[in-house]
């Protein structure tokens, strides 16, 4: 499982780490073990010894505090400041799209003109690519429809390259 600690978190969001903990302190509910977990001595000790990048402090006073990567979602969504707003609203268009996708798949299933369903593919195509690679530019598209699971299979090729910067 891999994970981050609490002042790499902090850092990564702009805050103190003390604003990560307490913002976990404040809202217990909200980090089930799957979303975060505090390590013991062992797995402090073992995290310091092989891992140099690691910002965590012999002086702390309290337990270190490691996230899954959903835990650093629901973080998103507690922390104030720029870069955890930032985070928020890209999972909240993240989630619109996926739930658009699947409004759009359910339309493809449903439709029989083939022109039409090609346009509806080439967009689900190039939805799913701009979640899944969103550094990478659009430079040719390709669609063909495999009926197969459910209700569906559907293919689309996009070939894409890196952005420029």
């Amino acid at each position: 499982m891999e994970v981050i600690a609490d002042a790499d978190v902090a850092a990564l969001y702009g805050v103190e780490t003390k604003h990560v903990n307490q913002a976990v302190h404040n809202n217990p509910d909200k980090f089930p073990s799957s979303y975060m977990f505090e390590l013991n001595m062992t797995e402090l000790q073992n995290l310091r010894s092989k891992f140099l990048t690691t910002n965590v402090s012999a002086m702390n006073r309290n337990p270190t505090k490691v996230f899954t990567e959903r835990g650093l979602y629901m973080l998103a969504t507690i922390l104030s400041g720029e870069r955890a707003r930032n985070v928020t609203f890209a999972i909240i268009e993240t989630f619109y799209k996926v739930r658009s996708m699947k409004r759009e798949l359910l339309e493809l299933h449903n439709e029989s003109d083939k022109e039409v369903q090609n346009e509806k593919m080439k967009h689900f195509g190039e939805t799913l690519t701009d979640i899944v690679m969103p550094d990478l530019e659009t430079t040719e598209t390709e669609s063909s429809l495999e009926i197969n699971f459910f209700i569906g299979k559907v293919k689309h090729s996009v070939k894409r390259i890196r952005k420029e910067k």
